[in-house]
């Protein structure tokens, strides 16, 4: 039986309260000193997909706008996998960051890798072709707040668990031809641990993007080549990446000569 399963009993019932501290208590998976491992319906995996966007873990507004959704689709008389595949659209990708992330990719050139236009597309004719994942499928607090990545993400057994089931779960009934895009330099951290442990290729994974938040909004423009060298603030390193711009550019030169 999945998870989704196990709680769908908790999800399909209106008078039970999905918040707690920060969700309600009967949905903890796990606790591990002061982390905290909740359920939430990120169950489903798109197997069609092409491309998969990899966070770090689900946040506490993407967990209860993924339960909410479950609970609508469930208490419509949706089945299991229409009410898992809902909850999951949901909640993923989605807001400021998206436009960013659209930038980045095609600046490097996966779309076309992919053959489309732009990898705007990918969110809308050819969403099909996208899945969403986070390394800790399933939500992670620190101290009832939205862990962000400390302490790290392979130095806790419950959070190695996760990585070591879940993600490579998801790893194995993808595509042998997908291709990997880690937000940020923890992520990156774990697919450089999983193509140690052979689960993929080198060249699947594209690692070295500035995460897409507005936090990094100078790094995204040096990186796309919207702000000279010369105006950046001490707080950004240049070599580091004009590197991950040259390697990733070559990396996707060589996903198209290769395909």
């Amino acid at each position: 039986m999945s998870l989704f399963e196990n709680y769908r009993h908790l999800m399909a019932d209106a008078t039970f309260n999905l918040a707690g501290a920060p969700l309600h208590e009967d949905l903890l998976l796990s606790r591990e000193g002061n982390l905290q491992t909740f359920y939430a319906p990120f169950d489903h995996i798109n197997e069609q997909a092409r491309i998969v966007i990899c966070g770090i873990t689900p946040g506490l507004q993407q967990a209860m706008n993924a339960l909410k959704e479950a609970r609508r689709q469930l208490l419509n008389g949706a089945s299991v996998a229409a009410a898992k595949q809902a909850a999951k659209e949901t909640a993923s990708f989605s807001g400021p960051m998206r436009p960013n992330l659209i930038a980045m990719l095609d600046h490097i050139g996966v779309q076309t890798y992919l053959g489309i236009d732009t990898c705007e597309q990918l969110f809308d004719s050819h969403r099909h072709w996208v899945h969403y994942t986070s390394a800790l499928r399933y939500p992670v607090f620190l101290n009832g707040d939205n862990y962000s990545g400390n302490p790290g993400l392979l130095s806790r057994d419950s959070l190695r668990h996760q990585i070591e089931n879940h993600l490579s779960e998801e790893i194995r009934l993808l595509p042998s031809h997908c291709v990997y895009v880690p937000l940020g330099p923890k992520v990156g951290e774990v697919f450089e641990y999983l193509v140690g442990r052979g689960l993929l290729r080198p060249e699947q994974v594209l690692s070295g993007l500035p995460h897409p938040s507005g936090a990094n909004a100078e790094r995204i423009s040096y990186f796309l080549g919207r702000k000279d060298k010369a105006a950046l603030s001490i707080k950004t390193n240049a070599e580091t990446l004009d590197a991950a711009r040259t390697q990733l550019a070559q990396k996707v030169r060589q996903l198209r000569a290769a395909d």
